[in-house]
């Protein structure tokens, strides 16, 4: 039995019985005398339980209740998968407040999971040393846009952003009206209706400069149809016109890419000689193009050909890079 266990039933007995003696809460616990000091001595100290001991009666009983925060055992057991999900989630909340958007507004819920840990068979400090997330290539979003954003939705008003488009280097001003926030490998974007191009785009937060909340309601649009829309292309550049890229990993590489999700229409066959081929839709190849080089010469695009042929032109141009300089 843990000790979250034990301090559970120590409550419930004196609950059930009024008084309890020293020698039936060890029976019943079936504990050491030094162990059931520390259980009475956690209930209140790290608790606040207005346990006290009456001589007359001869055992513990509820008094008084203490000054301060009243007296409440978590109602949770935990297993070992439970107490996991927990460490994981703090990591994550952990992870979202270093990256500032969050900031004051999660600290209560992380003091609150630090809570649950400790009432858990161990130190919270202690078990979180064993789950660590490590996120990269974060792009950083200004804390007042993330805010100003996560308002809009929640009160379903357009905003007006200024936007910049790094592949034509170029700022715009955009009514929008939000429909989702969207985390993709660690960065946000926003999915929205764009009242200036009369459509649904997909939005960098990183690249949203400035946002200002209006007083205009945001235009109505189902999930369904945002989906509908955006398509089940290749990472987060999606759209409708989906195009089929068939790649052949050779058979060092097939041993990782075989169990890889790249997408959730892709399709993976073995090849002859421990080869693997992948095929997977696209609508816009930037993302693809990427994860297609880091794969270097593991990897063969097979179609299409407009493709085959990006991928042929920008290794070509990354040996010239290194060319005489071996």
């Amino acid at each position: 039995m843990s000790q979250f266990e034990r301090l559970h039933r120590i409550k419930n007995l004196i609950e059930a019985r009024r008084v309890v003696s020293f020698g039936d809460l060890m029976d019943e616990l079936e504990v050491s005398r030094a162990t059931l000091k520390r259980d009475l001595v956690k209930l209140r100290d790290s608790f606040n339980a207005p346990i006290v001991f009456d001589r007359d009666a001869g055992g513990y009983r509820f008094g008084k209740p203490n000054s301060g925060p009243s007296f409440e055992l978590p109602g949770l057991w935990f297993s070992p998968e439970e107490i996991l999900a927990l460490m994981s989630m703090y990591q994550m909340l952990e992870g979202t407040d270093e990256s500032g958007l969050l900031g004051r507004h999660i600290r209560p819920l992380m003091t609150r999971l630090t809570a649950l840990l400790e009432a858990a068979d161990g130190s919270a400090n202690e078990i979180l040393k064993r789950v660590k997330l490590i996120s990269v290539q974060r792009r950083r979003v200004e804390p007042k846009v993330f805010e100003t954003i996560g308002a809009a939705l929640v009160k379903r008003l357009r905003l007006v952003i200024r936007y910049y488009g790094r592949a034509k280097d170029r700022h715009t001003e955009r009514e929008v009206s939000p429909l989702r926030l969207v985390n993709y490998k660690g960065n946000w974007y926003l999915d929205a209706w764009c009242h200036r191009s009369d459509g649904i785009r997909m939005f960098s937060l990183d690249s949203i400069e400035a946002a200002k909340l209006t007083d205009q309601k945001s235009k109505e649009v189902s999930l369904k149809t945002v989906d509908e829309e955006l398509g089940g292309g290749y990472g987060i550049y999606r759209g409708k016109d989906l195009q089929w890229a068939t790649l052949v990993f050779n058979k060092d590489a097939a041993k990782w890419v075989r169990s890889e999700n790249w997408n959730e229409q892709q399709k993976g066959r073995e090849l002859d000689g421990g080869q693997y081929e992948l095929k997977v839709p696209y609508s816009d190849p930037a993302e693809l193009e990427l994860e297609i080089l880091r794969h270097g010469e593991n990897v063969e695009v097979m179609a299409p050909a407009a493709l085959r042929a990006r991928i042929a032109k920008r290794l070509a141009e990354a040996a010239k890079v290194y060319a005489g300089r071996a």
